[in-house]
């Protein structure tokens, strides 16, 4: 496997971690930024709070349908070209959001930013651990944790921030620095990357992922707000499991598939994929769910709920760190993976406890405590991942790791909000209706089980089979850092 590389003679580990970070942050912030202003722009388009999901739903499905592609798209036309193609499709669809003159155009733009988010992150990764080698992939993972747990967290506060301040539109309009700098960083340093041989477009892979996805990312999305036994829901979920098998299915027998499946045969990528989803899942639904509690349980403002989050993503700072430099060299993905998720689940269990905003002050902590928690399941997860999947499968194993980690984001705030609606969000007391924070209790204590399950698929993983990426288990010569680009062993089924 060998790569061709054109370009500005820079250092590529900081070319590409810059323009990835960038391009990943405003990726992951414009999730959880929207969510924020989707009451105000609600009001001010004249769309009821149920419609206004749309804006949300229609970036998922989007999202959904281009993931399984990107990595195929990466190999075939370079990644440099398909990661800027990118990042401009998703800056451009940012402002068009922001000019939006009715509903139904901004759904459109969301779409279209969610192509530009389908492609982005896979082909990014891909070029990430492409330039870094094994033995200096728990670097490359410590980078990715900080768009990827940073990100949720600002998000809510700048939201606010710029909805009370100014309007929501400009939660749009702040993509467009960020794209900008990305863009122009991109062009002007990142050297080119592609394969000899991308094989054809898998055309039937391609329709049945994409419809297969976008069916179940959707019906998984809507299933808490119209019920799971409305017919439109059930329908969609049965179609999208439907079409998932049957693509799971011609996949195995297709000599050069979309997806390249039969990368789940290495159990450390099996395992550490497992993990993600599990882990994500139950993370990133607690991020949704403490939105909720803050503000509709406890009655706090929009920006006080952000600023009260926040302390997450400082946790997740200082546990990469330690993650990264310390514990994954001397200990391995294994005994740090189980150990962080331990810490997750024991953290959102105490979050059922709180119950005023007498309690802010130690909620406040425990937010610190599950970002410093997860960065020690999302930094070895992600470092030990490829560790034994070739180069030239790295960026259809990306695609593949992608599509979990978004598929188990959806599905953790579907399950938390399910868990939600059973115990009931309101209940009267003296004939007024009030929040009910037992719903909130429980639905915490359901995410805690989400993290346990992790904990549980954690236990699988082998140390040994992740040693590659141990800077102090391997020989110097193989924590050298590579010129332009790596070349890695070709896979081998585990």
């Amino acid at each position: 496997m060998r790569f061709i590389s054109q370009g500005t003679a820079v250092n590529q580990k900081i070319a590409v971690s810059v323009v990835f970070v960038l391009a990943l942050f405003m990726n992951i912030m414009d999730i959880t930024i929207v969510n924020v202003a989707l009451p105000r722009l609600g009001s001010d388009l004249h769309v009821g709070p149920t419609a206004v999901s749309a804006v949300s739903i229609g970036y998922l499905v989007s999202l959904a349908v281009v993931i399984p592609a990107s990595g195929w798209l990466g190999d075939r036309f370079g990644s440099k070209r398909i990661l800027l193609i990118a990042i401009v499709l998703f800056t451009l669809a940012s402002a068009l959001c922001g000019a939006a003159q009715n509903f139904g155009q901004l759904v459109g733009f969301r779409v279209l930013q969610g192509i530009g988010g389908g492609m982005l992150t896979p082909v990014g990764m891909a070029m990430l651990y492409r330039t870094f080698p094994p033995a200096e992939r728990v670097r490359a993972a410590s980078i990715l944790v900080v768009p990827t747990a940073f990100a949720p967290a600002i998000g809510p506060v700048l939201g606010g921030v710029l909805v009370t301040s100014l309007s929501w539109r400009w939660v749009f309009y702040v993509n467009l620095p960020i794209g900008a700098l990305a863009l122009a960083f991109g062009v002007l340093f990142v050297k080119e990357q592609h394969t000899e041989h991308a094989g054809r477009f898998d055309v039937l892979g391609f329709l049945l992922s994409g419809f297969g996805f976008a069916s179940l990312m959707y019906g998984v999305s809507e299933g808490p707000q119209r019920g799971w036994r409305d017919p439109f829901v059930a329908s969609t979920l049965v179609i999208g499991v439907a079409l998932l098998v049957v693509l799971v299915i011609t996949q195995l027998r297709t000599t050069e598939p979309l997806l390249r499946l039969r990368l789940f045969s290495d159990r450390l990528f099996r395992s550490t994929n497992i993990v993600i989803f599990l882990g994500t899942a139950g993370f990133l639904g607690v991020l949704y769910l403490v939105a909720l509690f803050f503000q509709n349980g406890l009655g706090l403002s929009a920006l006080n709920s952000g600023l009260s989050t926040f302390p997450e993503a400082i946790g997740v700072m200082i546990g990469a760190q330690s993650a990264s430099r310390f514990l994954y060299p001397r200990l391995g993905p294994r005994r740090v993976m189980v150990a962080g998720l331990l810490g997750v689940t024991l953290t959102i269990a105490l979050m059922s406890l709180v119950d005023s905003t007498a309690d802010m002050a130690w909620m406040r902590v425990l937010m610190f405590a599950l970002g410093l928690a997860m960065s020690h399941v999302f930094v070895p997860a992600q470092a030990a991942a490829f560790a034994r999947i070739s180069a030239e499968d790295t960026a259809r194993g990306s695609t593949l790791f992608n599509a979990l980690r978004q598929l188990g984001g959806a599905v953790g705030v579907a399950v938390l909000t399910s868990a939600l609606a059973a115990v009931g969000v309101e209940h009267v007391i003296a004939g007024h209706s009030v929040p009910n924070l037992a719903s909130y209790h429980a639905a915490f204590l359901v995410a805690a089980g989400l993290a346990l399950l992790a904990a549980g698929a954690a236990l699988t993983i082998k140390d040994a089979d992740a040693d590659s990426t141990r800077a102090q288990h391997v020989p110097a010569a193989a924590a050298q850092s590579s010129k332009d680009a790596v070349a890695l062993p070709r896979h081998t089924a585990a």
